[in-house]
């Protein structure tokens, strides 16, 4: 099967299909399927007949090799190892990764949670403890088969196929385009003041809807964004609210991350850098998946005129955020 017919084949995938791809590994379904809220890839939660109920996750085709996915996979099974809160697939007789027809899948325990509060400093403590010992061990070798967090994928690449694709009213497009590039002149400047900063085996996509919480403290999800890249990327995510009160959630996490991992405070300086390639990133994802019919249920108001105009706000506001100074930390 082609590249085409994969993605066609994975757009249309129904129950049946689903059901019988897990039914593939010996587990028996009983019928009741619940979608859960995935874009990037299709995720379900499986009653099984007698067993507890798993989540199966159904892969985009061609995003990642199966060289990539095992390299994830392989990851939070070191995590989990060690006894950090990850939830790594289930393996069956060793295998995590399965194939069935045109779908690739991985299967996971059914873990809940809430939300974290990230007024709350025991949590956000709790939380660093936790990041610390992910990046102690991701420190430890790199990644072979994923990339890393770069200027060049997340910023050069995003504006070049909004662009290159027409999505940019063309009465917008001109000044995007000068924008764009100045800003990512600016980004290209901040992070080459640190580029001997170390690069480290990251959860990636390290954002609060990430983080299950429950009264015995987080479950950390979702690595499926695992890559290279400075610690700081897992971090500055639960930073909110005005410069104040991010210094003080930043010295209540890294209160708790220094217990098991160096921080390098020079990558303080990398969050706003950060932050603009991720809303870069962001739309240009939108734009890639934008032939795939659960995108354009779920985002309704993305490729509108008053989208691009907030976009475009929003990089004029990073613009003038890369020139502040950054946010300081003192141990």
């Amino acid at each position: 099967m082609n590249e085409t017919q994969a993605t066609h084949a994975f757009h249309a995938l129904d129950p049946a299909a689903m059901l019988d791809a897990v039914e593939s590994t010996g587990r028996r379904c009983t019928g009741a399927v619940l979608e859960l809220n995935s874009y990037e890839n299709r995720v379900y939660r499986i009653a099984l007949d007698g067993a507890a109920p798993v989540v199966a996750k159904f892969y985009r085709p061609e995003r990642w090799s199966d060289d990539a996915i095992l390299e994830e996979h392989g990851f939070t099974l070191e995590l989990a190892a060690l006894e950090i809160p990850v939830v790594p697939p289930l393996a069956d007789h060793g295998v995590t990764l399965h194939h069935a027809g045109p779908f690739r899948f991985a299967l996971y325990p059914l873990k809940g949670g809430r939300a974290p509060d990230l007024e709350d400093a025991g949590q956000l403590e709790q939380l660093g403890r936790f990041l610390g010992r992910i990046h102690a061990c991701g420190s430890q070798r790199d990644f072979a088969y994923r990339p890393t967090l770069s200027v060049a994928h997340f910023g050069d690449e995003s504006y070049e196929y909004l662009l290159d694709h027409d999505f940019l009213p063309p009465e917008l497009a001109r000044n995007y385009e000068r924008l764009a590039e100045d800003v990512l002149d600016a980004v290209e400047q901040r992070m080459d003041e640190v580029e001997d900063a170390a690069t480290l085996r990251l959860h990636g996509d390290c954002h609060p809807g990430n983080i299950l919480w429950t009264d015995t403290g987080p479950h950390i999800v979702d690595f499926d964004d695992a890559r290279m890249g400075p610690a700081v990327q897992d971090l500055w995510m639960f930073l909110t609210g005005e410069k104040p009160q991010m210094a003080l959630h930043l010295g209540e996490l890294l209160s708790g991350y220094t217990h098991f991992f160096d921080f390098d405070a020079r990558e303080l300086a990398l969050i706003e850098p950060l932050r603009t390639l991720r809303i870069m990133h962001y739309a240009a994802w939108l734009a890639r998946r934008w032939d795939d019919p659960a995108f354009r249920r779920a985002f309704p108001w993305f490729n509108t005129q008053r989208y691009w105009e907030e976009h475009i706000l929003s990089l004029k506001e990073q613009a003038a955020l890369l020139n502040e100074t950054p946010l300081e930390w003192n141990p």
